[in-house]
């Protein structure tokens, strides 16, 4: 995060010589973008692996004695999903009544490393830039986040299940929806009259809300998402009394980005076509992994200068 934004700072500092020397041999017919402008923009976000470790299960959240219970676990165990689970392994082939009798034998041995997908970004956005090209910049930003990964279901004392498998696996992951809000100043360094390289330095907030979370075993899916917190007054492994509650919330950071920027002809610039990257490092807020972690979006944005009646 330091060299990142150092670098930014840097080349921010070196364009005051590049933008005299434009200004001094700038073409005849020139054009900036200059006042209010409106934008809209689709790319990539490349999230970060550490909040996808949420949906992995493997969180405590219950003590049995010395034994720390993981939430996945609570789930196996429990009256409401551990009978249904079992039975399903029996149905379908995956265990033997004989050597696994009772669903409280089952034994999460393993947790899965979990990732997110690729995942598209979508996003609004509004700026107001000054004939010293520097500007100002309010983005919005929302993205629809899918975390996968797997993990292993035995017995925990190595007993055969069926043929010669000790293990299960079984797939897990989630889904969450993200929203980016971004502010900060972007400074165009123009390098020709219509392209200019474009960099932005900014305060970031983001909201998380954790849309869904399962497990599938046997090839039945089991909505896991955690209804009630995991503070410990939650249900106990024999309980089936759930309260919903919402995962998520408001977190917050900083961003920096690098954009080309194509300028529209035009006698009055009616705006930009940029091809860019912003890094961002934030604090989102998710129930034991909400510390700050880089994030990385990729972006086509087209920004629309058509506001001069506000510079009157």
């Amino acid at each position: 995060m330091k060299r990142t934004v150092l670098a930014i700072v840097l080349i921010m500092l070196a364009e005051g010589v590049m933008a005299d020397d434009w200004d001094v041999h700038r073409p005849h017919g020139a054009n900036r973008p200059i006042g209010l402008s409106a934008s809209i923009n689709v790319g990539m976000l490349i999230a970060n692996k550490k909040q996808a470790e949420f949906y992995s299960g493997s969180r405590v959240v219950d003590t049995n004695g010395s034994h720390l219970v993981t939430y996945l676990e609570r789930m196996v165990k429990s009256e409401l999903f551990g009978h249904q689970i079992w039975q399903d392994l029996v149905n379908g082939g995956y265990i033997s009544t004989s050597a696994v009798g009772t669903p409280k034998q089952l034994e999460i041995v393993e947790y899965g490393q979990m990732h997110y997908k690729l995942s598209y970004q979508i996003g609004l956005g509004i700026r107001y830039d000054w004939e010293s090209a520097w500007g100002l910049i309010l983005r919005f930003d929302w993205s629809r986040l899918t975390a996968v990964g797997a993990f292993n279901l035995s017995t925990g004392n190595n007993v055969i299940l069926q043929g010669d498998n000790q293990y299960i696996r079984c797939s897990i992951g989630g889904q969450e929806d993200r929203i980016n809000i971004d502010f900060g100043v972007a400074k165009r360094m123009y390098v020709s009259e219509s392209i200019a390289l474009e960099v932005d330095l900014g305060f970031n907030l983001n909201n998380l809300k954790v849309k869904s979370n399962a497990m599938e075993i046997a090839g039945t899916s089991h909505d896991i998402l955690d209804r009630y917190g995991i503070s410990g007054d939650g249900p106990a492994i024999n309980s089936a009394t759930y309260e919903y509650i919402n995962q998520g919330g408001v977190g917050y950071g900083g961003f920096a980005g690098l954009a080309v920027c194509y300028v529209l002809p035009g006698e009055n610039s009616v705006g930009t076509i940029d091809l860019g990257y912003n890094f961002y490092y934030e604090r989102l807020k998710l129930e034991g992994y909400s510390g700050f972690a880089p994030q990385h979006a990729i972006f086509l944005r087209f920004n629309l200068n058509t506001f001069s009646f506000f510079d009157k």
